[in-house]
């Protein structure tokens, strides 16, 4: 498989730093940046962004997430790996990437469990990179990116 195009992204700088300051105002509070990338990486894993799959694991390994996490979060549910603060945002994580499969995307029992382990600058730092994760899928999936080229 070849790109169908360079990432619209790198095509025009005023997108690449307004998406880059995104990815950064996305990590400031108290979340562990280790597990932005896992929620970056579930993310990816449903919409099935290889880019992001490769890179995403490979930013938390160096940032120090722990093997076992990484090769669980797909089937976090099914786990040990995962505090209940965590399980909230991952459930987070997947009704924000998959909108259209429910007539309520985020019900009130998610964003519930959200709101008992997490204040309101910690929600926003998880929407914004789910947001952001999912921004950066949909232009690497539309263009054919393809995984290994980009290697954080």
């Amino acid at each position: 498989m070849q790109a169908r195009m360079n990432n619209p992204a790198l095509l025009n700088p005023d997108a690449m730093k307004a998406l880059g300051a995104l990815n950064e105002a996305a990590k400031k509070g108290n979340i562990p940046v280790t597990f932005h990338e896992l929620l970056c990486l579930r993310a990816s894993q449903i919409n099935g962004c290889s880019v992001c799959i490769d890179g995403h694991w490979r930013i938390a390994k160096k940032a120090g997430e722990t093997d076992e996490r990484l090769f669980a979060v797909a089937a976090w549910r099914d786990t040990p790996y995962f505090t209940a603060a965590e399980r909230a945002a991952l459930a987070l994580t997947e009704a924000m990437t998959r909108l259209s499969d429910r007539a309520d995307p985020v019900p009130d029992k998610i964003w519930d469990e959200l709101i008992r382990h997490y204040n309101e600058t910690d929600i926003a730092s998880l929407l914004l990179t789910i947001a952001s994760i999912n921004v950066w899928n949909r232009l690497n999936i539309a263009t054919k990116q393809q995984a290994g080229f980009w290697k954080p």
